[in-house]
């Protein structure tokens, strides 16, 4: 069985769909079998591995409220192991079309429940907001990672969060844990990114990656050419981030041997 992670952070701008994106791919090169779940109505993860959403018969919007399976709608790309289940705008009309219906924070784990097996890894590009179809991708998943912006307001907004994923696990999801915090856009000269990044370590220890992504020309350029950085340039600093982040999440979940590093 595959494991389910959201990327998740109703904070807009701190690299998580950069982070839904590169991390599904740095897993597919590095031999898993990946699904990228994009469960944002504005579509930049599809958009992002060159899908052109405007000509999806199906998407995750059908999926999602049970109109077509998953499988009907998986997208293979230029990337290796990595398949996409991509969405389009009307996804926005989903939260409402859901709010009266019974059970309906877990249409998203009923629909993903069908293909888990057939992947390592499942990662669902939340949207940034705390809304309903944010909520059906935490109770669909077994872990979350938080991006947090290496900047002012960086911790603005994650208690509303971490009480949502407190929420999801009292009622809808017991077995939800958090899988990280991810520091995200960088910048070792500014002494306000280092004084960032030691607030949030000091704060939440073990849960914060050790990896940074550092800001990167590279992964800003990527999407607007439809491929992650992998397939961009592999040899830039953005590629090496994401990678290492691949490999310290196959450590955590024990899938290969740490060596003592």
């Amino acid at each position: 069985m595959g494991k389910i992670i959201s990327i998740a952070n109703q904070k807009g701008g701190v690299g998580k769909t950069t982070t839904s994106v590169n991390l599904s791919a740095a897993l597919a090169v590095m031999e898993y079998k990946v699904l990228l779940v994009d469960a944002d109505p504005q579509a930049n993860a599809s958009s992002g591995l060159g899908i052109d959403t405007e000509s999806l018969e199906k998407s995750a919007y059908e999926c999602f409220l049970g109109q077509a399976e998953v499988q009907e709608c998986l997208v293979e790309t230029d990337t290796p192991n990595l398949w996409v289940l991509p969405t389009r705008i009307d996804l926005v009309g989903a939260e409402v079309e859901l709010v009266n219906q019974k059970n309906r924070e877990y249409y998203m784990a009923n629909a993903l429940a069908k293909v888990k097996d057939q992947f390592d890894f499942i990662i669902i590009d939340c949207s940034p907001s705390l809304g309903l179809i944010t909520v059906n991708a935490l109770t669909a998943s077994d872990s979350v990672i938080i991006p947090i912006q290496s900047e002012y307001f960086a911790l603005e907004g994650l208690g509303k969060l971490l009480n949502t994923v407190r929420i999801v696990q009292t009622r809808l999801n017991p077995k939800l844990n958090i899988e990280g915090l991810l520091i995200t856009m960088y910048d070792s000269r500014l002494r306000l990114a280092r004084q960032v990044v030691e607030d949030v370590r000091t704060h939440f220890k073990k849960l914060v990656f050790d990896t940074l992504i550092y800001r990167n020309t590279k992964l800003a350029e990527a999407p607007s050419y439809g491929k992650s950085i992998i397939m961009y340039d592999v040899t830039c600093p953005g590629a090496t981030n994401y990678l290492n982040l691949a490999t310290e999440i196959l450590k955590r979940n024990k899938l290969i041997v740490n060596n003592g590093n």
